[in-house]
């Protein structure tokens, strides 16, 4: 147990959260549909400094993303999401780069009453995906992906229906 525990600290502290802004590596949209709901976020990446080898051509590394976005249904008020999410990718080293992620981040909606047939315990959700896509263009400047997500309260209160996703997403890398 100690043992985990140390090489979890050892990761947080390799992938500690970005301070300054100007420090800002990429911005996103997505779109995404599910539950009967559409979605809409921007976000904010920084990307770890640190990717680990996976093999010759494969590496792991990973982004923070800072999102912002509403989710809607028709009859319904529009309801918002604000997330931090720590995300893990396993891409080749080399452009055009495939890649896989995968995430499990926080989300904060603002109602608790999602539809006329759905309602949550708490505003506060836990949100993970898995995704896989391409990053491409001049010096690698855009990624386009799909994503699968899931947000839930993880059991915190009930109700706990669960809300799933699936999204299209464009990012641009500053860098």
């Amino acid at each position: 147990m100690i043992r985990k525990t140390a090489r979890l600290a050892a990761l947080i502290a390799t992938v500690s959260l970005p301070v300054p802004v100007h420090a800002l590596d990429g911005i996103s949209a997505e779109l995404g549909y599910g539950d009967e709901l559409g979605i809409w976020r921007v976000g904010l990446q920084w990307e770890w400094k640190t990717k680990w080898p996976a093999g010759s051509r494969w590496q792991v590394g990973g982004y923070w993303d800072l999102s912002a976005g509403a989710w809607y249904n028709e009859g319904a008020r529009t309801l918002y999401d604000v997330g931090l999410t720590p995300v893990f990718r396993f891409e080749r080293a080399a452009r055009p780069s495939p890649y896989f992620e995968a995430a499990i981040g926080f989300h904060q909606i603002s109602e608790l009453r999602i539809s006329a047939d759905k309602v949550v315990g708490t505003n506060f959700q836990f949100g993970d995906h898995i995704g896989a896509g391409i990053r491409f263009g001049d010096r690698g400047s855009y990624d386009l992906s799909v994503r699968l997500q899931h947000l839930s309260n993880g059991g915190i209160r009930k109700p706990n229906p669960g809300i799933d996703f699936l999204q299209l997403r464009l990012q641009y890398h500053l860098e």
